[in-house]
């Protein structure tokens, strides 16, 4: 597999650097959160509160831009058993790995009344949403052959209708509607996913230009950041003022709303139209960006999340709440601390399931599995 290993094709590097971006954007979102940099509704808003919203406009869109690169990809490849089977096990690998080291070294506490919920999230990762992300990317990627399918059988008409009916329920109506419904999950679920696999893949299959060019892309890009950011601090302000507006106040940063898709598309439309020299840099980027799932499985992880950013303090200092330089150049060292930790463990990863790949390549189960990837293709 890897789970990033989704054509025979040489990916493109312009595409691959997105995917790194996207991740760095993504633990700039957790960074933000585990480090209480952000406003707080009805609290009093500090200069490091103001940046880190700021920041988390523009770091927002990093989701959305994961998951379309995957559809981009995916939508035009077979979905094989055997990379199903290497996605989960790469879940496992770190669920069961890192829980163990904790218990190793001590650091693994639980309440004898949370073992049993605690067992469950270690050995069904998936199910009881150990990673709500993975979760939800995981039944994206097995539902992948039904939508690819789907895709190539509806005229284009058909295809367009259907998004925009997706849209229209997960996106259009919760972004101006100051109430939550039911249903809506913030985007942190599979059907957010699914309708932005459909988008990725319609683009793919009709090879649509979204903005005209990279400038116009990029100005969508920005215009998104700021109608996010501007909509964070008004309602924010009227909240403290008023007392109204709690939930739609943490609406524009929520992954189905509509400036965070049109963000996503903006961004992704950019490094579409970027097109970098066949160097060492573009090698490079093609080695690193398929670790990336791994970073996130890293440091997210249950015994992780909480503590990752109090660990970085133990070796830089303790995050500076009080002075926004100093915040930002602590937030992006934190950053690539836990990116290049986490594209080193996935590298050392990936050698382990090579190594078990190549002693039981020739076993019945494998030739199983070998058989029906060949009966998919």
């Amino acid at each position: 597999m890897d789970s990033q290993s989704i054509t025979k094709k040489k990916r493109d590097a312009n595409i691959e650097l997105l995917r790194i971006v996207a991740m760095l954007m993504i633990i700039t979102l957790h960074f933000n959160y585990r480090s209480n940099a952000l406003l707080v509704l009805g609290e009093p808003a500090s200069n490091v509160q103001l940046f880190a919203t700021i920041l988390e406009a523009i770091a927002i869109t990093g989701v959305n831009v994961y998951v379309l690169i995957s559809g981009y990809y995916l939508s035009s490849s077979k979905v094989r058993l055997s990379k199903v089977l290497l996605l989960i096990l790469q879940v496992y690998f770190y669920t069961l790995l890192i829980s163990g080291a904790m218990m190793i070294v001590g650091a693994y506490s639980v309440k004898p009344e949370d073992k049993l919920d605690r067992a469950l999230r270690y050995l069904f990762p998936i199910s009881s949403e150990h990673y709500w992300f993975v979760t939800a990317y995981v039944i994206m990627y097995v539902l992948a052959p039904v939508m690819n399918a789907a895709v190539n059988t509806l005229k284009r008409k058909q295809l367009k209708t259907v998004i925009i009916g997706l849209l229209t329920w997960f996106c259009f109506i919760k972004s101006i509607v100051p109430v939550k419904f039911g249903t809506d999950r913030m985007g942190y679920d599979f059907g957010w996913f699914i309708c932005l696999y459909l988008i990725a893949a319609y683009i793919r299959k009709y090879n649509i230009v979204l903005f005209r060019d990279a400038k116009k892309s990029a100005l969508v890009y920005l215009i998104s950041v700021v109608v996010i950011a501007a909509f964070s601090l008004v309602f924010y302000k009227i909240n403290f003022d008023t007392g109204n507006f709690n939930y739609y106040a943490e609406v524009p940063c929520h992954y189905n709303f509509f400036f965070a898709l049109t963000g996503a598309l903006g961004l992704f439309s950019v490094f579409r139209f970027m097109r970098l020299k066949e160097n060492l840099l573009a090698e490079v980027i093609r080695i690193i960006a398929p670790y990336t799932l791994g970073v996130y499985l890293l440091h997210m992880h249950f015994e992780i999340a909480d503590r990752w950013v109090e660990w970085i303090e133990h070796i830089i200092g303790e995050t500076p709440l009080d002075n926004v330089l100093m915040f930002f150049i602590h937030l992006v060292v934190s950053v690539l601390i836990v990116f290049f930790a986490g594209i080193f463990v996935d590298w050392i990863r990936k050698y382990i399931f090579n190594f078990f790949g190549r002693v039981l390549g020739d076993t019945r189960l494998f030739r199983f599995i070998k058989r029906v990837d060949d009966d998919l293709c």
